[in-house]
């Protein structure tokens, strides 16, 4: 019988030759085909769990403190670098304005470096003083009341520096002791003034010195609620200065904090709390790490700028 007979009675029929049996080892029937390997089973494919909306809330408590904890860092670690990186800057440039000539002996440009403040009897060595004392010029470190003459000029010179942050230059200022001498280099030269009295805003000291130097800053570290000066007497001669002095605002005050920064403050606190958001939904929708990947640059750079113009609402010699 044929192989399309076959088919055709309904029988398979042969698609080729039979497979070769195995010879058995020493003789008799024949081994077994052996069994093909077993092919290996893969689970389901693991994906990043999104997170639910309870521990969305959680990270958000969590995120907030990690904020308030970065803004103290800021205020009591940063800050100092960035001053520090500031003083560096200023020294070198007023170092070669005196060399050249050019230092200021009047009114300038707020921010500008006007003078070097040194102090032995504390550690005070070669302090950048700035022109203005708005919160803005006291990140750069001590700064003149624009509406003082140049220390070593006739009257009285009023410099603000901060107590606690932005290096806290005038961290020590309580320190000193009657007769302790404090010395200022500016564009005129050096002047020497030895410390008479201490005063504060509860208690104004009554000097009848003509020519004197005041040091001003935060009466405490932690609560910066009134402020404490050093009253210095001028033991050099005076020197005479332009007799013309700018007029401050109202920011440039003894405790004053920059109302305009405010503004700015709730701009950029809307801009990371649209940031936040925008990373919590990713990261609930897609892959949590990714999401925050993408989002850490972004929320860096404005938590910087909010830190910064929260800083400026504390008061200026804080």
């Amino acid at each position: 019988m044929t192989a399309l007979e076959e088919n055709e009675l309904g029988q398979p029929a042969d698609t080729g030759p039979p497979a070769a049996p195995v010879p058995a080892i020493g003789g008799g029937a024949p081994a077994p085909a052996p069994d093909p390997a077993p092919r290996a089973v893969r689970g389901p494919r693991q994906t990043a769990r999104p997170l639910s909306p309870g521990r969305a809330f959680s990270l958000g408590i969590c995120l907030l403190g990690v904020f308030l904890l970065g803004f103290a860092v800021y205020l009591f670690g940063l800050s100092g670098v960035q001053e520090a990186r500031s003083q560096s800057t200023l020294y070198t440039r007023l170092k070669n304005e005196l060399a050249a000539g050019t230092a200021p002996t009047g009114s300038t440009a707020p921010g500008s470096p006007v003078a070097v403040l040194n102090a032995p009897s504390i550690g005070m060595s070669d302090l950048v003083v700035v022109e203005g004392t708005s919160p803005e010029e006291l990140t750069l470190g001590p700064g003149l009341l624009r509406n003082t003459p140049l220390p070593g000029q006739d009257g009285v010179s009023v410099i603000y520096g901060r107590r606690a942050t932005f290096g806290a230059p005038f961290a020590n200022l309580t320190s000193l002791r009657k007769g302790d001498i404090i010395r200022v280099t500016t564009g005129q030269g050096t002047s020497s003034y030895q410390v008479a009295a201490f005063g504060s805003s509860a208690r104004t000291v009554q000097d009848p010195s003509a020519n004197r130097l005041i040091l001003l800053t935060a009466g405490s570290a932690t609560v910066p609620a009134y402020y404490s000066y050093v009253d210095a007497d001028m033991l050099s001669k005076a020197k005479s200065g332009p007799g013309i002095l700018a007029a401050i605002y109202s920011d440039e005050a003894a405790l004053s904090s920059d109302g305009g920064a405010l503004v700015l403050t709730a701009l950029w606190a809307i801009a990371l709390a649209m940031i936040s958001i925008a990373g919590t939904i990713a990261a609930m929708r897609w892959s949590p790490p990714l999401a925050y990947l993408c989002v850490a640059p972004v929320a860096l750079a404005v938590l910087w700028n909010l830190y910064e113009n929260l800083a400026a609402l504390l008061p200026n010699v804080y």
